[in-house]
């Protein structure tokens, strides 16, 4: 019986996410009252009162929060602002010069970010009008950027990197260091679809360098100095071992506080809204977390994920036909579902069956990032496209800017196939920590 209620529990939970239902609320509600069903209210109720410390006085966690105050800090200070005229400055001799610096210059906000939204959302303000008045389709600038804004989730700091890591019990400095080589692929493999599409399409993106003239290369890389620093003192320590990804956090949080205030740039307005947001975001992140949790403990109440594991070991599945389920399952619940909620749904059930087959779980845990990031551009529900939408809204609509990102969701499945034909690409750099 306890087998079949995990069955129901399951089926339950998407019925209500699917009625949309706020996912944490979803989360919670299943356990809750399938344990209720099985052994009574006083179980269930004790469920309830005890997961959201246990999970919350998880000190890894304690992370999260400071990784978001230094993205925040810093894109409100404007420490990250001129990323995209240094990005400029060092690539303007390159065909489609504009599209490829809005690629790396979010990969130079997703080091001090680790949210795709916030990553999308600050370079498509700046990037997108720059390059229509330069001739870029308004559909492929939008699709550049709301696809070079999910690197914000894989290079570090990666907030979803880190709940993987204390939910799979894995280290998360090596997920982060496995994530900066799936990050850099992304970057390049975004970068060939600009040149590709500037050598087929020059309508679409002109081939022609920028003009130089009025670049001042030495102010640009000035410019960005304070984020430079920052990357170098919180990354600097946490790969070389000088502190941990949680003591990385408070460095950053820290440091991008007295950076701000250093060059007379953090005012009381920009600290209040940090805050604020920062408050909102954890708690948001936290309540699904703990609903997650409780899902957790119920599946392995019933039986339900020994069960799963048992039957995949059974049915003898190869390596091959085991990540095609996989990804086809994120790239379905990436349609509908944001990335966090979407990854502590499954992991309960997905986690078992690859310690089963010894798969290595921080090369899942990157992989795992990268599909729900391709979430964030796929429609119906994809966040950085609707987040570009709302930041350019005379460019582009909706329906233009899901068509500007196809071509850089075909690069997206090459990625994954490559990772997943070759793990030793992410797992090359942990293995030297």
């Amino acid at each position: 019986m306890s087998v079949e209620t995990g069955f129901i529990g399951v089926l339950v939970l998407f019925v209500l996410l699917a009625l949309r239902v706020p996912v944490a609320l979803a989360l919670i509600a299943v356990p809750v009252g399938g344990i209720a069903w099985m052994l009574g209210w006083t179980p269930a109720i004790g469920l309830l009162s005890s997961t959201p410390f246990s999970f919350v006085a998880n000190w890894t966690l304690s992370a999260v929060p400071m990784f978001l105050l230094m993205g925040f800090i810093a894109f409100h200070t404007g420490m990250t602002g001129g990323l995209f005229d240094a990005a400029k400055a060092v690539l303007r001799r390159i065909p489609g010069a504009l599209a490829i610096s809005s690629i790396f210059a979010c990969s130079g906000f997703a080091a001090v970010c680790g949210s795709s939204l916030a990553t999308a959302a600050a370079m498509g303000r700046i990037a997108i009008p720059e390059m229509v008045k330069s001739g870029y389709s308004p559909s492929f600038a939008s699709g550049s950027i709301a696809a070079g804004g999910t690197i914000g989730a894989l290079i570090p700091p990666s907030i979803l990197m880190i709940v993987y890591g204390v939910f799979a019990e894995t280290s998360v400095i090596k997920v982060f260091v496995g994530g900066v080589s799936i990050g850099i692929m992304t970057a390049l493999a975004y970068s060939a679809v600009v040149l590709v599409t500037c050598w087929l399409r020059p309508d679409i993106a002109p081939p022609r360098p920028l003009d130089a003239s009025n670049i001042d290369t030495r102010k640009a890389v000035i410019d960005i100095w304070p984020v430079l620093l920052l990357m170098l003192v919180v990354f600097g320590g946490l790969f070389s071992g000088v502190f941990t990804a949680t003591e990385a956090g408070a460095v950053g949080a820290l440091g991008s506080i007295v950076i701000a205030t250093a060059t007379r740039r953090l005012t009381w307005d920009a600290f209040k809204t940090s805050m604020i947001e920062t408050l909102m975001t954890s708690s948001s992140l936290f309540i699904i977390g703990v609903g997650a949790s409780m899902f957790t403990r119920f599946l392995g109440l019933t039986g339900l994920t020994g069960f799963i594991s048992s039957t995949v070991s059974g049915a003898e599945l190869g390596y091959v036909e085991l990540m095609l389920i996989v990804v086809v399952l994120y790239l379905i619940l990436g349609m509908f579902m944001e990335p966090f909620g979407a990854m502590l749904v499954t992991l309960p059930v997905l986690l078992p069956i690859f310690e089963a087959e010894q798969i290595n779980l921080i090369w899942f845990g990157v992989l795992c990032v990268k599909l729900l990031e391709i979430g964030m551009i796929t429609p119906p529900v994809g966040l950085n496209v609707f987040v570009i939408r709302n930041v350019a809204s005379e460019y582009a609509t909706v329906v233009q800017i899901f068509k500007g990102v196809i071509p850089f969701l075909l690069a997206d499945l090459v990625v994954v196939a490559i990772v997943i034909a070759f793990p030793s690409i992410v797992l090359f750099l942990p293995s030297l920590l």
